[in-house]
């Protein structure tokens, strides 16, 4: 496995410097986000089983639900395999997160040998696992592989923020983008911070939180 990994923000800024270099739109957006973020997060069982956790509710219900596994010791695999469907429900967790937690558990992921597999391998191997979405597995090998060139093309921000940056009538598919990302390898793991920091921006601008 011979991709870029991003360990600094040396990198995001060299990512940057490429992407405004070969687009005009980009080279104006980096001129209202400022400096990108390098927003890498550790890697393991916990990204994941938090991600699954996040699924379909809202910011704060994911960080409570979160703080209520943590503080009944139930963010590890062998945790989760051993506690009833009561206990697991009694924080928060739905029916189908359950299952979704226990398959993550079950599935017995060696974390460290991701490493060395491709963005594409690693991306295979995460959505075998139930509740575990091409979305979720694009996130956790950009963040916490920190792989310079994949972008999650499902992620509706994503989608929005280059409908408004690179002016289209409406946003583009999943798709649509995948297909216009493939001109900014291989820094789309910046890009894709570069269109989160402008649709921020843009949201921002526009009175909305």
């Amino acid at each position: 496995m011979d991709e870029r990994i991003i360990k600094s923000q040396k990198c995001i800024n060299e990512g940057a410097a490429f992407l405004a270099g070969i687009e005009p739109r980009f080279e104006r957006a980096l001129k209202v986000t400022g400096e990108l973020p390098l927003r890498l997060k550790p890697e393991g069982f916990e990204r994941l089983l938090g991600a699954i956790v996040s699924q379909q509710v809202s910011v704060a219900a994911a960080n409570a639900i979160w703080k209520r596994l943590v503080k009944a010791n139930l963010n590890g695999p062998r945790k989760i395999m051993k506690a009833s469907d009561n206990e697991l429900r009694a924080v928060g967790m739905s029916r189908q997160k359950v299952r979704y937690a226990r398959a993550l558990a079950e599935a017995r992921i060696n974390f460290k040998s991701l490493r060395s597999l491709s963005t594409t391998e690693v991306v295979n191997r995460l959505t075998q696992v139930s509740g575990i979405g091409i979305w979720t597995a694009e996130i956790y090998t950009m963040f916490s592989l920190g792989r310079a060139d994949v972008f999650a093309a499902g992620d509706l921000a994503l989608q929005e923020s280059g409908r408004l940056l690179f002016g289209l009538k409406e946003r583009p598919t999943e798709k649509e983008i995948r297909q216009m990302a493939e001109s900014w390898s291989p820094w789309r793991a910046v890009a894709a911070r570069l269109l989160w920091a402008y649709y921020a921006h843009a949201k921002n601008r526009e009175g909305v939180g």
